[in-house]
C-alpha cells in the first residue's frame, strides 16, 4: 500500500536557517510594492516583461535598503544631538557636517538642522545656498521672540535635500564671544522644532562652547585625515575626551577617515583597526572632486562611492536614534 504523504510536512529548510528578525512588511511580501529598479539588468528585465516580473534584489541593493532604514530610525527621545569634531583644521569636518546632514535630511520626514559653533569664522554657511543674512548671533538676540517653527526658520538657509543650516558670524571678533551659555540657549531653541541637530564644532577643545556641546551631545563624529598627523590628532582627541569625563562618547563615537587627496600611501586598514578598537564604528570617505571644490555640498554631484560612504555614516548615526538619552536634556 502506497503511503499518502502528509499535508503538513516539515519544510526542507529549517526555520533556524532564516533570519527571523526580518519584518514581514507589505513591501517585502507584495511584489507590487517592491521598489522599481532604477538601473541595470533588473530594470531591463522588468521593462521587457511588461512590468510583470521583478527580479530579486541584489545583495548590494538589499544592503542599501537596510542602511536607509537605519538612517530613518525614529528619534526615541524626540531630539538627538550629534557633535562633529576634530582637533586639527582642514580635515573636512565642516564638509562632513554638511554631507551627513544632507543625507539624513534627504531620507527622513522630520527636520534636520546643522549649526556652526566654530569660535572663529566658520564656513558651514558656505555649504548651502544662502537664504538669509541671519546668523547664530542674531538668533540669540531674538531668542525671546521665537515661539514657533516659522520664527526659527527665518534664521536658517535650506539645501535642496531639506537640510537647514544656521550659520555663524563672519567676523572672528564677534564669533569669539559665543560661549557655553549661548550654545545652551541655541540648543534649547533648536530642540523645540527639530528632531536632529548636527553641530559643527571648532578645532579647539577648550573654547567656551565646546564644553556645553560635549555635555549635551548624544554622540560624536570624529573626523580624521587619512594621514599620519591627522590620525595622531584624532587619537589625541579621543585621549582627551576619555580623560575629561566623556568616555561614553568615545565608546559610541563614529570615526570618519576622510581622504582629501586622490592618492595616499597611508595604510588605511591599519588606521581603521586602531579606531575600531576604541570607537563604535569607522567610516571611510574616499576622495571626491566635488567636495574638493569647498563650495555647496550637492549630493547629486557626489561619486557613487562617496554617496555610499555618507549613507553608511548616516546609517551608523541612525543606529543611536532609537536610544533614549538624558545627556543635557
Amino acid at each position: 500500500m502506497t503511503e499518502t504523504p502528509s499535508r503538513l510536512q516539515k519544510p526542507a529548510t529549517s526555520p533556524e536557517q532564516f533570519d527571523q528578525s526580518i519584518p514581514l512588511t507589505a513591501e517585502r511580501l507584495l511584489t507590487n510594492r517592491r521598489p522599481e529598479p532604477s538601473s541595470g539588468w533588473r530594470r531591463l528585465v522588468w521593462q521587457l516583461s511588461g512590468h510583470r516580473y521583478l527580479p530579486p534584489e541584489s545583495s548590494a541593493e538589499v544592503e542599501r535598503r537596510k542602511l536607509i532604514a537605519q538612517a530613518q530610525t525614529p528619534v526615541a527621545s524626540g531630539h538627538h544631538r550629534i557633535a562633529v569634531m576634530s582637533l586639527k583644521g582642514g580635515v573636512g569636518k565642516t564638509t562632513t557636517t554638511a554631507a551627513l546632514g544632507n543625507t539624513l535630511a534627504s531620507l527622513r520626514g522630520d527636520r534636520v538642522i546643522a549649526i556652526d559653533a566654530n569660535p572663529d569664522r566658520g564656513t558651514l554657511g558656505l555649504k548651502v545656498k544662502s537664504e538669509t543674512a541671519a546668523t547664530i548671533r542674531t538668533l540669540l538676540a531674538e531668542a525671546e521672540h521665537i515661539v514657533r517653527y516659522a520664527d526659527a526658520r527665518a534664521f536658517t538657509s535650506q539645501s535642496p535635500a531639506r537640510l537647514e543650516v544656521l550659520a555663524s558670524d563672519t567676523d572672528p571678533a564677534v564669533s569669539e564671544a559665543f560661549a557655553a551659555d549661548d550654545y545652551r540657549t541655541v540648543a534649547g531653541l533648536i530642540e523645540r522644532y527639530y528632531s536632529i541637530c548636527i553641530t559643527d564644532c571648532g578645532t579647539g577643545l577648550l573654547h567656551g562652547a565646546m564644553g556645553a556641546t560635549l555635555d549635551m551631545a548624544d554622540q560624536i563624529v570624529l573626523v580624521s585625515l587619512v594621514a599620519v598627523d591627522g590620525a595622531n590628532s584624532a587619537a589625541a582627541t579621543l585621549d582627551w575626551l576619555t580623560a575629561h569625563g566623556h568616555a561614553d562618547l568615545v565608546k559610541n563615537a563614529i570615526v570618519v577617515l576622510n581622504a582629501v587627496e586622490e592618492r595616499c600611501d597611508v595604510d588605511v586598514d591599519l588606521l581603521e583597526q586602531h579606531f575600531s578598537a576604541r570607537c563604535r564604528t569607522v567610516i571611510r570617505v574616499p576622495y571626491d572632486p566635488h567636495l574638493k571644490e569647498g563650495a555647496e555640498v550637492d549630493l547629486l554631484r557626489l561619486r557613487p562611492t562617496t554617496a555610499g560612504a555618507y549613507l553608511r555614516l548616516a546609517a551608523a548615526a541612525g543606529q543611536a536614534f532609537s536610544l533614549r538619552s538624558d545627556r543635557g536634556h
